[in-house]
Order: C-alpha cells, then structure tokens, then sequence
C-alpha cells in the first residue's frame, strides 16, 4: 500500500507536495480550498504550473482532495442545498484543473427527513452535479462515516444505494477506519476484518474503492461518533491495521492519515511517527 497523509495547502497547493516529501508521502490527500468556507479563490496558473511539477518530479501519487466540509448533498434547505450543489462542481472543476483522479465527500446528511429521503436527495444532488460537470473525468469517491448526528453513509448498503441511484460511472469510495469501528464495522480481529471485507465485496463491490483513510478511534466500536486518534492510540489498534494494510484488495488503493496534526512547530512529526508506525506493520515482500 502507498502510504501518505492529508498535507496543508496553506501558501498554494503546490505547497502541499513539498510538505509531503518532507513527511515521506508516497501519496497525499488536499483541500483545494478552504475546507470551512463557501467561497474559494481561484487557483492561480502558476500554482497549477508548480503543483503539476513537483507531482512529477517527486513522484508522489496518486494527489486527491477532500471536499469542503460545509457541503451536504442530502441539504433540506434549499440554500444549502444549493450551495452545496455549487460548491461540489467547484471541487470537482478544480480537481480537473490539478489532473487529480477524485474527490473524497461525505455522502451527506439527512437532516431529520429520514434515511431514505436523504438517500434520494443525496443522490440526486450527485446527478445534477456530474450533469453540470459533464466531460471530466474525476470521481467522487463516497467516504465510509461514522453515523454521528444524520449523517449517511455509515452503512456499506447506503454506499451501493448512491452508486445504483446516481450511476457507478463518476462515484467510488474511499472506506475510513476510523469511521468504520465508530459505525459498528470491526476489525479488530482476522475474523471480524475478514466478514467486513467480504461484506464490502459484496454489497459495494471491490472495483469502487480507491482509498483508504488510516485513522484510529478515541471511541468504541458502535459509538457513532467521529473523533480520530493517532494509529495504535484507539480502539482501532494495530493489529486491525496490519490486516488493512496486508489485505490483497485494500493494499491496491493509498492509504493516508488524518490523523491529530498536534501543536508542534513542525507537525510533520507526528505524521512521520504514525507512518513509521504503519510501514512497521507492513510485511516485507
């Protein structure tokens, strides 16, 4: 598995290659905009210029992004709702403008209209956004959550739902550890990990993933909340990582970290510990 880490884009996002080569990335994830805001400047052509560069001259890849964090597909208002739909064709425009493959987004949340409305809203968001981005090639690749408040996706069933409802052409997924024991999905144990990939296998399908998200817990199986912690520090724990990291299907796809940056003067270190960590746990060929 290429491992990495989500880099900072802060001074361009060119900028976030080269804190991935100082961390040791073979793989990273970005923001391409601010990831708490509804307006984004535009990407400066030289930024592009560099960010294309560095890609090339360092060899890291695959580079996607996260999407903004105010967006939701499954919006009952219809100002959200709205800004949403916008905001996501900005992602997936200025991910064609970096050539990156895809896009990670939480499916959305319902927002008390229930789980299947806003499944059906989620999914039509989708449509309308790969209509008005019609000839690009990049995904939006449907993360794994971990169920807190309204939020979808913490089923593998609602995942295939989306793909079905909104077409498997422009949708993948990117399955999230943390989120994945806060949901009720262990792995803790050969048997356990091996039930949850087979259940993924066949309710989503192995050709839709294309990354993974390496975080541990600071909550217990089943806990519906999102909080993430250093690898080996949670619930996860390192055994659940080494059969992740070892699998013949999850080892195809990046694995990167979101994982506490810390008050460091150089946050880097915390990422090179947890990756140090993680290669330990890989088995030598």
């Amino acid at each position: 598995m290429k491992l990495g880490a989500h880099m900072s884009i802060a001074g361009g996002v060119d900028k976030a290659i080269e804190r991935g080569r100082r961390t040791g990335c073979d793989a990273i994830q970005i923001f391409t905009r601010g990831n708490m805001q509804w307006h984004s400047r535009a990407l400066r052509a030289e930024e592009i210029a560099a960010f294309k560069r560095l890609r090339a001259e360092t060899g890291i890849g695959p580079v996607f992004a996260h999407d903004c964090y105010l967006i939701n597909l499954g919006a009952t208002n219809p100002v959200t709702l709205r800004r949403s739909i916008e905001g996501m064709v900005d992602e997936l425009q200025r991910a064609d403008a970096l050539e990156l493959p895809f896009v990670v987004a939480h499916p959305g949340a319902h927002m008390g209209a229930g789980e299947n409305a806003g499944l059906r809203r989620i999914a039509d968001s989708l449509k309308e956004v790969f209509r008005q981005t019609r000839g690009s090639s990049v995904k939006v690749a449907l993360e794994t959550t971990a169920g807190q408040g309204t939020n979808l996706g913490y089923r593998f069933e609602h995942l295939a739902e989306l793909i079905s409802r909104a077409g498997p052409e422009r949708l993948a997924v990117c399955v999230d550890t943390c989120h994945l024991l806060a949901a009720g999905y262990d792995s803790r144990t050969p048997k356990a990990f091996a039930k949850v990939a087979a259940d993924f296998g066949r309710i989503i399908g192995w050709r839709f993933l294309v990354a993974v998200h390496l975080n541990d817990s600071k909550t217990p199986l089943g806990s519906r909340v999102d909080r993430h912690e250093h690898i080996g520090k949670g619930h996860v724990g390192k055994g659940a990582f080494r059969l992740v990291l070892n699998h013949p299907r999850f080892s195809r796809v990046p694995g990167v970290l979101e994982t506490p940056k810390g008050d460091f003067e150089d946050v880097s270190q915390l990422d090179k510990a947890n990756l140090r960590l993680l290669r330990s746990l890989l088995k030598k060929s």
